[in-house]
């Protein structure tokens, strides 16, 4: 976060500086406030690529392995550019290398981790064991260290998503 900050400064005084610059190649044409107002925009350009580059900023630091199977994207009142191109906030990952597949029944089974980043002022991560049965495309969370599955919590999948084809399609 301090780091974020730092950038946001740096990007101002050098905007900053393009100001005075223009203003002195102007011959003090230009009004004083450019200087301040390109190192508003400076800092506020650079706000911006943070926001709308974090899920890539973020994939890059994930292992080969994960995959990216859902993103959610967002708009805030404070960021009225977001009503016209809303911004990623939170993305979920599957990690292929943590998955264990079984069969039990003639049923395909696979336990894997869901790994949930959300875009907040300190990024958050969660993460949750599931159990995916392939086979009839049904989904349970497994909770507590021995990982017993929650049956209130079953629910379908649909084939075509990117959860079920991360999960299952390798099996």
């Amino acid at each position: 976060m301090i780091w974020h900050l730092v950038a946001a400064i740096f990007a101002g005084l050098g905007a900053a500086g393009i100001g005075l610059l223009l203003r002195l190649i102007s011959g003090k044409r230009l009004p004083r406030w450019i200087v301040p107002a390109c190192a508003g925009l400076g800092m506020l350009g650079y706000q911006i690529h943070y926001e709308y580059s974090w899920l890539s900023h973020k994939q890059s630091q994930l292992p080969a392995t994960s995959q990216v199977v859902s993103t959610e994207e967002g708009e805030a009142f404070w960021r009225p550019w977001t009503y016209f191109f809303p911004m990623t906030t939170a993305f979920s990952v599957v990690d292929r290398d943590s998955m264990v597949p079984s069969e039990a029944d003639g049923q395909q089974l696979v336990e894997f981790i869901l790994y949930r980043f959300e875009k907040d002022y300190v990024d958050r991560l969660t993460h949750q064991a599931y159990l995916m049965n392939c086979t009839t495309q049904e989904q349970l969370p497994l909770v507590g260290e021995e990982r017993q599955p929650r049956l209130s919590a079953l629910r379908s999948v649909d084939s075509d998503s990117a959860l079920y084809q991360a999960v299952c399609g390798n099996t």
